[in-house]
């Protein structure tokens, strides 16, 4: 399981921080079997080339482009889910929240609460997450810059966040894309907490009719530059049958070819280190 103390107290200054963090699973909570698959192949590959793993899967998709799109199985549901998974795999868990009321019993099912992009600005939301005492994801908004990310930052240490992590995104650019702008991570890296960058969302097309359409075949070659960039974690979502996928199945990544992409990650992840 992830040495969540090593990882969130490595200096800040120093370029590569510990081993890259893989946090990863599908969009939403699937299926009891297909989220063990997921789990399973993406902790064993990465025990393979020693990589840190979260497993990651939502159990409420509240921003959802249509009313009809599938949403997940809920709080109460979800975090049994979450919990036995946590459990079943033997790995540290991750899931994002909407509310603050949300946050206490996200906590006791998972290691670190992500807080979804739209929400980054929400102080209630920022400071339930943080007096739950476990670690907190801040996912960059699309509408702001990197520097204003210092901001969410301040607020989670305010109310007693002691493990931060920023991830980035993409930036909006124009109506139907969004951009990664590195210097802009290169300040990001400098404001003391690990980095995440969340290489499926950045290939987001937003706002394509009534759900997200999105270029899935350029999150391999984010995901490397973003690691050659000396980033502490990878965020991605994968499937077994990403056209099956109950979230997000423009951008999801094919199970299948997940373990060599990590492979390619922990070679790249070696070079940097030795720089």
């Amino acid at each position: 399981m992830l040495d969540f103390q090593r990882f969130f107290s490595q200096s800040a200054a120093s370029f590569t921080r510990g081993p890259l963090l893989i946090i990863a699973g599908p969009c939403v909570l699937e299926s009891d079997a297909i989220n063990l698959q997921i789990g399973e192949t993406l902790r064993e590959a990465c025990a393979a080339h020693g990589l840190a793993f979260v497993f990651k899967a939502s159990f409420d998709k509240a921003n959802r482009s249509s009313v009809t799109s599938p949403r997940g199985p809920g709080l109460e549901r979800g975090c049994e889910m979450l919990a036995n998974l946590r459990t079943r795999l033997g790995v540290a868990v991750t899931t994002d929240i909407h509310e603050p009321a949300h946050a206490a019993r996200a906590a006791q099912a998972v290691d670190i609460l992500q807080i979804p992009a739209f929400l980054a600005r929400q102080s209630d939301l920022l400071a339930a997450a943080a007096a739950t005492g476990r670690a907190v994801n801040v996912k960059k908004g699309q509408f702001m810059a990197p520097a204003e990310m210092a901001g969410a930052i301040g607020k989670l240490r305010e109310s007693g966040a002691k493990e931060v992590m920023l991830t980035e995104r993409g930036t909006f650019f124009g109506y139907h894309r969004l951009v990664n702008d590195f210097a802009g991570m290169g300040d990001m890296l400098e404001m003391g907490v690990p980095l995440c960058f969340d290489a499926t969302h950045s290939t987001q097309r937003p706002g394509e009719g009534a759900t997200s359409g999105g270029q899935p075949l350029r999150a391999p070659l984010l995901a490397r530059a973003a690691v050659a960039a000396g980033v502490d974690a990878i965020f991605m979502e994968c499937h077994p049958n990403p056209a099956a996928s109950l979230s997000d199945r423009a951008t999801i990544q094919p199970l299948a070819q997940m373990p060599a992409l990590l492979r390619q990650l922990a070679a790249i992840r070696v070079v940097v280190a030795t720089k």
